[in-house]
């Protein structure tokens, strides 16, 4: 991922300088088990540990000869242990080393990321609360269906983000697992006992069984969780563009003092944090599609997966720990228009009450194509004409020898409208 997209904490995780003290981890832990079982001399572990130097030049150097990373890190290694490198690796193949550093690395990640997301979902918690009665327009096909709230809205993506939290803590658990068995996944050269002892000192799992490598639909799932949670994001931040359009004007980004919109037009303010996120979004998704295609290999394994999670995997977790920042700094500071959304739903004149008419209608016993055809016709009218709905409910004499008056007007009621928006809130957030 490039630069511009990657926070610190993310980016250290997939530093090459961290991969390989993770790769030492995993093969000590090994050496730790193994000296624990007998095979290893006492206090061989501690003393890897305490001499070795990984420096990431070296091992690119060694590599552009041996054209092996797992070798030239070994060798690298091997330089400032001493003889004592003999015990690491010992009984091992790559992917051991590789896929087990690799679910400590996306274990690492994903802890981030849930942290990421706990505080954007308190935020919208937040907010939802701040505006649980702040009125406007609903919206469906992009026309004005009936009333809401910006807080009902709100409370929509937290729901959904909060589903998004337990599948990616689902799929964390899921990919804190390692494998220690070797060629082809027969633990020939070790035992069920060591590598259930090196899962253990490193946190994870073994996997129950595995080919040369560990299956990768663990991985598939984690990058599916991934991409899930930011179409969330993304379904946030596409509301915010289009309710930040001119002619809508309801909610806006936080513009900072001294930032430019245009290079040509002084006076925009465009939305460009929400734009950045859907950008995102599509590649998180394409991603997720990589992961998918990864899960066949050859037979106990080829190698058509590892060059491609090279890149999806740090570049969606970099990607979506990005995505996470900027969606909690637009939902933490978002300008509401409360003012504007009153004037768009007033702005139908009446017609986001068409609904209410109707069933009115019907419980006067009429049938359901009846009561639709008046209404409709007078939903027309209003929108033609420029007079209001219920001018024109008032002056249809099929209309008001059904409902009088007061039981005609009652439709129009928001408070009615918006009656069980608390129960909502309620089986939401308690």
């Amino acid at each position: 991922m490039i630069d511009r997209y990657t926070r610190p904490a993310m980016g250290r995780i997939f530093s090459e300088a961290h991969r390989y003290e993770l790769w030492l981890d995993v093969e000590l832990a090994m050496c730790e088990a193994r000296e624990a079982a007998g095979p290893v001399p006492p206090g061989t572990a501690a003393g890897i540990r305490s001499r070795a130097r990984v420096s990431p030049e070296r091992v690119a150097e060694i590599e552009a000869v041996t054209r092996h990373d797992v070798i030239a890190f070994l060798t690298a290694v091997a330089e400032s242990v001493g003889p004592d490198s003999r015990f690491l690796h010992w009984g091992m193949t790559s992917s051991d080393l590789l896929d087990t550093a690799l679910s400590l690395q996306l274990r690492e990640a994903g802890e981030l990321l849930v942290t990421g997301a706990q505080a954007l979902l308190k935020a919208f918690a937040e907010k939802a609360n701040e505006h649980r009665r702040t009125v406007m327009v609903g919206r469906t096909h992009g026309m004005h269906a009936e009333p809401t709230t910006l807080g009902l809205k709100l409370l929509g993506f937290y729901d959904s983000l909060r589903a998004d939290l337990e599948r990616l803590d689902r799929a964390v658990r899921r990919i804190s697992a390692g494998k220690f068995s070797g060629a082809v996944g027969t633990l020939a050269q070790l035992s069920p006992e060591l590598e259930e002892d090196a899962c253990r000192r490193l946190g994870l799992v073994p996997a129950p069984v595995a080919t040369q490598v560990i299956s990768r639909d663990r991985h598939a799932e984690f990058l599916g969780s991934l991409a899930l949670m930011a179409a969330t994001l993304e379904r946030f931040a596409l509301e915010i563009r289009h309710l930040q359009r001119s002619e809508v004007a309801e909610v806006e980004e936080p513009f900072g003092k001294g930032q430019k919109g245009s290079s040509a037009m002084p006076h925009k303010r465009n939305p460009i944090v929400s734009e950045r996120i859907c950008g995102l979004s599509r590649l998180m998704r394409a991603n997720a599609q990589v992961g998918l295609e990864n899960i066949a290999l050859w037979h106990e394994r080829d190698i058509s997966h590892s060059s491609a999670e090279r890149v999806v995997l740090p570049d969606s977790c970099i990607a979506l720990d990005y995505m996470l920042h900027i969606s909690l700094e637009l939902a933490r500071g978002m300008v509401v228009r409360a003012e504007r959304m009153k004037q768009n739903l007033d702005s139908s004149r009446g017609l986001v009450f068409s609904e209410a008419v109707l069933l009115a209608l019907v419980d006067t016993g009429i049938t359901r194509e009846e009561a639709y055809a008046l209404v409709q016709a007078c939903a027309m009218k209003t929108l033609e004409d420029g007079s209001t709905f219920l001018q024109n409910l008032e002056a249809s004499s099929e209309v008001t020898r059904r409902l009088p008056p007061e039981r005609l007007r009652k439709c129009f009621e928001l408070e009615h409208a918006l009656r069980h928006i608390d129960a909502i809130f309620h089986r939401v957030l308690g």
